[in-house]
C-alpha cells in the first residue's frame, strides 16, 4: 500500500471539506499535506482522522501541514503559564514538534478547542499550532 492509499480518506475529507490550495505530494515514501482549511473545526477532523489512521502519529510517514484561514471566527486568549513559555506544537500531543512559543501573560488568538485538553491558537507572528488548554484562560 502506497502513503497515498493509505491516507487517502484523510485527503479526500480535506478536499469535501473545503481546504484550499490543497496540495498532496508523495516523496521519498512521506506524503505531504498543504492547504488552508476553512475553520479550525475543519483541521482539528483532519488531525482525528490522521489518528484514527496512524494512532499516536507513530508512522512518520505523513506530514500535515494545513493551516486556517485568517478570516476564521476567533477569540482572545491569554497565556497563565507559572513564568516559562508555551509550547505552541503541530498536532496535539506532546510527541508533536514544536512550532513556536507564546511568552507568559501573552494575548494569543484561540481558532478553535480541538479537545478538552488542545487548542488550536495563533500567535501575533502567525504561528499556529496546538497548545496544551490548561495554560490558556479566555479573555473577558
Amino acid at each position: 500500500m502506497t502513503v497515498q492509499e493509505k491516507y487517502r480518506s484523510l485527503t479526500d475529507a480535506a478536499a469535501a471539506a473545503g481546504v484550499t490550495n490543497l496540495q498532496v505530494r508523495d516523496q521519498d515514501g512521506v506524503l505531504y499535506v498543504d492547504g488552508t482549511a476553512p475553520n479550525g473545526a475543519v483541521k482539528d477532523q483532519l488531525w482525528k482522522i490522521y489518528d484514527s489512521i496512524d494512532p499516536n502519529y507513530l508512522s512518520g510517514d505523513l506530514v500535515l501541514d494545513v493551516k486556517v484561514s485568517v478570516d476564521a471566527s476567533v477569540t482572545k486568549v491569554k497565556v497563565t503559564t507559572e513564568k516559562s513559555n508555551l509550547n505552541i506544537r503541530k498536532g496535539p500531543g506532546t510527541d508533536q514538534p514544536i512550532v513556536g512559543k507564546a511568552a507568559h501573560g501573552e494575548i494569543i488568538t484561540l481558532i478553535s478547542q480541538a479537545s478538552e485538553q488542545w487548542w488550536l491558537v495563533r500567535t501575533d507572528d502567525g504561528e499556529e499550532g496546538y497548545a496544551y488548554a490548561q495554560y490558556l484562560t479566555p479573555e473577558a
